[in-house]
């Protein structure tokens, strides 16, 4: 028995070692970081402003790559399966941790084979119009659709995001009928919102301050429980719609079974890009509220956000398409 717990405290001690060099040792080539969603989204633009920032305090390259489809799924199921050596990782958004609610055959365990790594940044999302459109205020969108129910829809960047479960929120406290209307992205729906092709359409901060302050769109509502401060003229849903509170936020995981030593190491150097100056005025420009959260708080925080919008997805009968 006593040569036993010799070798498992052996072995116990080489693997503890391993971890530890692999995070000394990390990064000793290209780290690639995939982004669920279209170029030019909310997701996409701090994936790539935090990676301008870490790869020079790595001195290795940070390569983006975006993979949209399936609300994030095709992206993350890509992760799931990659080795647990911290080259390859994904910045999710807040359907990473609703995604089991909405896809029935979801092909990895969301809570099993991933690392969370960081909680980084959060934002409103943002009811947009048209610059020209005759909704001037989110009442005038609520008695539109109360006077023809089925009649208007709105643009979300997938099924299952924070733009569609914001929507979802809308109808469900306004007591009305919309159509929700899915992309492969917040950008993509932009442009049709910019089109004509559809009146509304719901997205995160990042993606909608450029279109906001070149005023081809107007911002009727933000999402959150008060006003932003980015943009402190435009009512809170809250205000129209009692009891209306929800955020989009972005994370950075890895692949389940990561060395501790090294979610650590990423989390710490991801943090301090994201308390960086430079970073935090990019940021605020484009809307985004810095965090930077532990591993363990990020965590807790797809546990929390699962339980939840369960009841919400379920009673809205809310499926992925």
């Amino acid at each position: 028995m006593g040569g036993w717990l010799r070798l498992i405290a052996v072995v116990t001690v080489s693997l503890a070692a391993i971890g530890a060099a692999s995070a000394q040792s990390f990064p000793s080539k290209a780290v690639h970081i995939l982004v669920p969603y279209a170029a030019g989204g909310a997701v996409d633009v701090l994936t790539r402003t935090l990676g301008d920032m870490v790869s020079k305090q790595w001195g290795q390259s940070i390569v983006v790559e975006n993979r949209p489809g399936a609300g994030g799924v095709i992206a993350s199921q890509a992760i799931a399966t990659s080795p647990p050596d911290g080259y390859n990782l994904i910045m999710v958004a807040s359907g990473h941790a609703t995604n089991p609610l909405l896809y029935p055959k979801i092909p990895y365990d969301t809570f099993k084979d991933f690392s969370p790594i960081s909680l980084l940044a959060s934002s409103p999302n943002i009811l947009l119009v048209r610059a020209d459109s005759p909704f001037k205020s989110v009442s005038d969108v609520i008695a539109a659709a109360k006077a023809k129910p089925g009649s208007l829809s709105f643009a979300h960047a997938g099924s299952g995001t924070s733009t569609h479960l914001a929507g979802e929120l809308l109808k469900n406290l306004a007591g009305i009928d919309l159509n929700g209307i899915p992309y492969k992205g917040g950008a993509p729906a932009i442009n049709d919102l910019l089109g004509g092709q559809i009146p509304l359409s719901f997205n995160n901060g990042p993606e909608s301050v450029g279109q906001l302050q070149a005023g081809t769109v107007r911002a009727l509502a933000v999402t959150t429980g008060s006003r932003a401060p980015f943009l402190p003229d435009v009512p809170s849903m809250s205000e129209a719609v009692p009891g209306y509170d929800t955020e989009v936020w972005w994370g950075l995981i890895g692949p389940g079974g990561m060395p501790p030593d090294l979610v650590a190491k990423i989390s710490h150097d991801f943090v301090a890009a994201l308390n960086s100056d430079a970073v935090k005025e990019r940021l605020g420009k484009l809307g985004a509220l810095p965090i930077g959260g532990s591993p363990e708080k990020f965590n807790a925080k797809i546990h929390a956000d699962y339980d939840k919008w369960g009841p919400i997805i379920k009673a809205a009968g809310m499926k992925a398409e």
